[in-house]
């Protein structure tokens, strides 16, 4: 097992893992594997997708986009049509936003794999910050209904390519208003972090409907 994890994962790749993570900031594999919850042969993995792409260790938004569905299974097909792609690339503007920790236009790998860790293995609670930050557009620390409602049409538009349910604009925004009203304990006009945590961990049924990034991203 050992001699075929050597010639998979040859020594220099690590090497030049720990280089290219240094880029931004002097951290290597291991402080990813204490950082994320993944293992150091999964990071290998992740890295060389990462590198073939974006062979300068750096991600912009458009890019983000374009290799989208190759990070998430879930994603649009190669061959849906442009009409799809662009449903993607919206709910791919939100994903990368998240990711992008320090807001400066890019992603690190660091930043991808970190964000990663969170959807695809990070607890309830590390889920629904996530989701939190996805919805708070602005990053003014409340979620009003605009907001939610653009990040959910995105979302439905992206799962719409699947035949059924079919849901259309309007049960989109009935379904936001009934959640908003729920969550708006004080009826302020907007959604708190706190009001955001407190609804979706009483409400499994809240809970499903704020994290439906799970089923979008595999």
């Amino acid at each position: 097992m050992g001699n075929v994890a050597e010639k998979l994962y040859p020594d220099n790749d690590l090497d030049d893992m720990d280089l290219q993570v240094s880029r931004c900031k002097p951290e290597g594999i291991n402080s990813l594997v204490k950082k994320t919850k993944f293992s150091k042969k999964e990071l290998q993995i992740m890295y060389r997708g990462f590198k073939q792409e974006c062979p300068s260790g750096i991600v912009n938004e458009d890019t983000f986009k374009e290799i989208y569905a190759q990070f998430f299974p879930q994603g649009v097909p190669f061959r849906e049509s442009d009409h799809s792609k662009r449903h993607a690339a919206s709910y791919a503007h939100y994903v990368f936003r998240t990711f992008d920790q320090d807001h400066n236009g890019s992603i690190t790998f660091e930043e991808f794999v970190i964000g990663l860790s969170v959807l695809s293995r990070g607890t309830l609670q590390d889920k629904l910050n996530w989701a939190f930050n996805l919805y708070d557009t602005n990053q003014d620390g409340c979620i009003s209904r605009d907001e939610m409602l653009d990040v959910v049409t995105s979302i439905y538009e992206l799962m719409g390519r699947f035949p059924e349910p079919v849901i259309d604009e309007h049960t989109i925004k009935d379904h936001v208003d009934r959640v908003f009203r729920k969550m708006d304990h004080n009826k302020d006009g907007v959604i708190s972090m706190e009001e955001f945590m407190d609804t979706c961990l009483q409400d499994e049924a809240i809970t499903k409907a704020m994290t439906v990034f799970d089923t979008v991203m595999g």
